[in-house]
């Protein structure tokens, strides 16, 4: 009986010592959270184990973090993935069809909304501005260039080829003219006039030549000889030519006097203004004149954003997270942690096990106890 008593003696014992050892490892692993001090001497074990090694279990955790967990490889897979630049197209095509192509915003909102509600009245200034220097070089051009340095020169040689016909049209024209009644008409009227100036001479030279009838018939004949001889069509030519030649070497303001564009210059203006329309067009949403924008956009300029935002992204990643200093970052929370929420934090994870391991103190107690008992009673 006595030896029953004794190994149960001694198995509570170890149990009870196994456990509340255990139990008691466990709760310094964090208490007490700071120091005590009797007098200037600081008790052993405190403050706690983690409490005490908190600033190397904070940096050795933001290295873990950085080394382990937050890598620019880890980074790359789930950020840069085929189905996030999808969403991200998507959102940048929504976005710029609600912005851009709506029919709620004209372009005068627009301009107003970026401070430059005044551009339309700008523009039409420039307009003014860029008509009146335009007329200006012009003017000028005309007063000191030649018409032969302002033609080209396929114009100049049509002109030459041109001065041949002109001179035939003029003698058919002319031939034409002295045959029909206006033209004998004239001829009569210019003969008649020619005798009167001469006084008495005249009349006696119309008596010799006959009636005035006769006279008119006989001059017409004349001219028209003239008309039609060859080398009358060679004089025309030549004296064309001769004349194109004393034309083409001279300003248009020489041949025509000073050139005012002021009138013309303001009607230009308007005209420009009201084709414009500048007014009316802004008021006009984006949409109204470009319907296809959003599909042009999500073709064309979408995807070469996002395929560059992502590459420079990318690119850059390293040296971002370098910059961000997430081992730092960690270290800091960490330190920054009450001691409490740590320990809530940890026993939060690992309640059962450190449960286990008390009840595994309690157990290797008991059996401890057990076999000391049987050592006990055997010697």
């Amino acid at each position: 009986m006595n030896t029953i008593l004794t190994i149960v003696f001694m198995t509570v014992i170890g149990a009870v010592i196994g456990g509340f050892t255990n139990h008691i490892a466990i709760k310094m692993l964090f208490r007490p959270h700071n120091p005590i001090y009797i007098g200037s001497w600081r008790v052993p074990f405190t403050p706690g184990l983690i409490p005490k090694r908190r600033e190397d279990l904070a940096r050795q955790l933001g290295k873990t973090v950085v080394n382990y967990l937050l890598t620019p490889e880890m980074f790359r897979k789930k950020l840069f993935t085929v189905k996030n630049r999808e969403l991200v197209e998507g959102w940048l095509n929504d976005k710029i069809r609600k912005l851009l192509f709506t029919d709620e915003k004209t372009l005068n909102d627009w301009l107003t909304q970026i401070g430059a509600a005044h551009m339309p009245d700008i523009i039409e200034q420039k307009v003014d501005q860029a008509v009146a220097e335009q007329l200006d070089k012009i003017k000028n051009v005309l007063s000191n260039e030649s018409i032969e340095s302002l033609l080209p020169e396929s114009w100049e040689a049509k002109a030459n080829k041109k001065i041949p016909e002109m001179s035939r049209y003029i003698l058919e024209k002319a031939g034409g003219y002295f045959e029909s009644p206006e033209g004998t008409q004239t001829i009569k009227r210019l003969i008649d006039d020619f005798l009167e100036s001469k006084g008495t001479v005249g009349g006696m030279i119309q008596m010799f030549l006959g009636d005035s009838k006769s006279l008119v018939g006989r001059v017409q004949k004349e001219i028209n000889k003239f008309i039609h001889a060859p080398g009358t069509m060679v004089l025309l030519t030549n004296l064309l030519s001769n004349e194109w030649q004393k034309v083409k070497v001279q300003s248009v303001t020489n041949l025509f006097g000073d050139l005012d564009f002021t009138s013309t210059t303001y009607r230009i203006q308007s005209y420009a203004k009201k084709e414009l329309a500048l007014q009316s067009r802004l008021d006009k949403p984006l949409v109204h004149y470009w319907q296809d924008g959003p599909e042009w956009f999500a073709g064309n300029i979408v995807p070469q954003m996002t395929e560059k935002g992502f590459a420079l992204a990318e690119s850059q990643l390293e040296d971002a997270i370098k910059r961000l200093n997430l081992e730092q970052i960690v270290k800091e929370q960490v330190d920054s942690f009450p001691v409490s929420v740590l320990e809530d934090l940890v026993l939060g994870i690992s309640k059962k096990e450190f449960k286990m391991i008390t009840v595994l103190g309690f157990v290797l107690g008991g059996l401890i106890g057990i076999i000391q008992g049987i050592v006990v009673i055997i010697f």
